[in-house]
């Protein structure tokens, strides 16, 4: 068995194993010894089994490696095998429609035979599947609606396609990309829709292929291993569901219209009739233009090239026209420290010693370690003696790296708008995050006089993860957000975009009003591991959505500068204005 027919080994034996739901960790293993043969190259691949190393890639472990090995040598694994024997025929597949359990699936298997999609959708056109003990004409109606959404890779009927966060979405994108930039033909291969425009979720994985062979290239695409099924295809689109659960978008076009279909996939659709009127006056197919460059295309409108982060339709073809649309957004390159960031002492999972290690790895210039507040007890917050303590750890710690370490909180906004720990004591931090956790449902009236009170405390203060909304699961609190901006103004305060994928916040619309009012930001990565310390990318991309220029942005300064900056004893705020920004 080759490399890639390993992989979807490993992954169907995942999926059975997931559908069984007994032995979850043995399931999540399968599949990341999957996703990791996937990235491989068959070079890489066919040395490290020959040489007996596969081990040393991160997610393979020894028992995962035999049965790689038997699968290489011998196109079988007892493992799969056994599973496959506990479980119905056809079992993975049938599990692809929506609401069909392992408790249906046996009903249907053992009452018709039935072992393929294709099987169960001829059972149920036929009138069989109602016959099934336990199901009945609805449930057949159900299961035939969801068969046909599946294989045209639409979602369920009456039920919206899930929108995955903007990380996974990424995770997803990239091990397709990878795939599909091996597929001959493919000249170049982008992610474009919704998440090229890195909105805070994503409902499907639009691609956009080039290719001088179309036809050839969209029957190699939809025979990856990838996808659930081949899917449907409407001349150079088609349509799948990739093994995920997430539908996938595909347009192939010729290399020489590559920038048109890129902009029109890419979106947004309330972006695309805005360049409407210009394309009209100046005679130019949006859809057909010739080229490969979007920023000729723009140019071609009489417009500087505009990020995908900032086409929402959001005002910003009249901005870039009018020249007030910025052209020096902030990009992860500028970012010279991670900010709000938690360890042991809270709730954190790596010591100081491991996040300083692994910050200094990726080369930053500094480090704020914010640990809760007393507070925060569900989060084991730090009373006053365990908070020194941490401070004498910083010290230690700072011996032993490059990277600066600056000691701080993140300070629960109390029900009265006061800030954890007395100001003898904040003042003695370099950097103050203040954020909410508890009692998200005070009404508009209470909450905003809340935080406003918070944003006027004396002490330099970063407004943390300012909405409270958890993306998916918690919305965001009652406030009236422009009355606490136009307090921030004129306080001593800077607003956190938060990168933890969970939150994203502050949203871009309001991220755009705190720049009308030149408020600065930090943008977070709410790290509470050293892995998430990459969070701050996706703080990046909400900040660029909100039109967030370089020198906006208070963590693109050095050590020093941000600690001038956001020292809780600096100077007033006008005085720090000015030292941004040069006015």
């Amino acid at each position: 068995m080759d490399r890639l027919g390993i992989a979807r080994a490993l992954g169907e034996t995942a999926d059975l194993l997931a559908l069984t739901g007994e032995e979850p960790f043995r399931a999540r293993a399968y599949q990341r010894g999957a996703r990791v043969l996937e990235a491989l190259s068959d070079g890489d691949f066919g040395r490290l089994l020959a040489e007996g190393r596969l081990t040393t890639l991160a997610g393979i472990g020894r028992g995962l490696a035999v049965v790689i090995g038997d699968l290489a040598r011998s196109g079988r694994s007892s493992a799969l095998e056994q599973v496959r024997g506990a479980l119905p025929g056809g079992a993975r597949e049938l599990s692809r429609i929506p609401n069909l359990g392992l408790k249906k699936i046996r009903a249907l298997h053992q009452a018709l035979g039935v072992e393929t999609i294709a099987e169960l959708r001829a059972a149920c056109e036929a009138g069989r599947v109602r016959t099934v003990k336990g199901m009945g004409v609805k449930t057949e109606r159900r299961i035939l609606d969801s068969i046909l959404a599946l294989e045209s890779g639409a979602p369920p009927p009456e039920r919206p396609a899930a929108r995955v966060l903007l990380s996974q979405a990424l995770d997803v994108a990239d091990r397709v990309l990878a795939h599909l930039r091996t597929v001959p033909g493919v000249t170049a291969a982008e992610v474009a829709g919704d998440l090229r425009r890195s909105t805070e979720t994503v409902d499907r994985l639009v691609i956009v292929l080039a290719s001088r062979r179309p036809e050839a290239t969209l029957d190699a695409a939809l025979a990856s291993p990838l996808l659930v099924s081949p899917g449907t295809r409407d001349g150079h689109l088609a349509r799948a569901m990739l093994v995920t659960g997430l539908p996938l978008e595909l347009h192939v076009t010729a290399p020489d219209r590559w920038a048109a279909t890129l902009l029109a996939a890419t979106g947004s659709a309330a972006h695309l009739r805005d360049l409407e009127p210009l394309a009209r006056e100046r005679h130019v197919d949006l859809a057909r233009a010739p080229g490969t460059d979007e920023a000729q295309l723009y140019r071609r409108l009489g417009l500087p090239y505009l990020p995908p982060e900032v086409r929402e339709g959001a005002g910003e073809v009249e901005a870039a026209r009018a020249g007030t649309l910025p052209t020096d957004l902030v990009t992860r390159d500028d970012i010279q420290g991670l900010v709000h960031c938690h360890t042991v002492y809270s709730d954190g999972r790596h010591t100081v010693e491991q996040m300083a290690h692994a910050a200094d790895a990726l080369g930053v210039g500094y480090l704020t370690i914010t640990d809760h507040s007393p507070t925060a007890f569900y989060a084991n917050g730090l009373d006053v003696d365990r908070l020194r303590a941490q401070w004498d750890e910083i010290a230690r710690v700072q011996e032993t790296v490059s990277v600066r370490l600056l000691r701080g909180t993140e300070s629960d906004i109390l029900a009265d708008g006061g800030l954890d720990y007395p100001d003898a004591i904040l003042e003695q931090l370099d950097v103050i995050v203040a954020s909410i956790h508890a009692r998200y449902r005070m009404d508009a009236d209470r909450m905003t006089a809340r935080i406003v009170r918070a944003m006027r405390h004396p002490c330099f203060k970063i407004w943390g993860h300012a909405l409270g909304r958890l993306i998916n699961s918690r919305p965001p609190i009652e406030a009236r957000v422009e009355e606490i901006l136009d307090a921030i103004a004129e306080s001593r305060a800077a607003i956190e975009i938060n990168g933890d994928p969970h939150r994203l916040d502050l949203p871009p619309r309001w991220v755009r009003a705190a720049r009308e009012r030149a408020i600065p930001f930090v943008i977070s990565t709410d790290a509470h591991a050293t892995g998430e310390l990459h969070n701050v990318r996706y703080g990046v991309a909400m900040a660029r959505r909100g039109w967030v220029r370089r020198s906006e942005v208070l963590n693109t300064l050095d050590a020093d500068g941000f600690l001038r900056a956001v020292s809780p004893r600096g100077r007033p705020r006008a005085a720090a204005r000015r030292q941004r920004t040069g006015r």
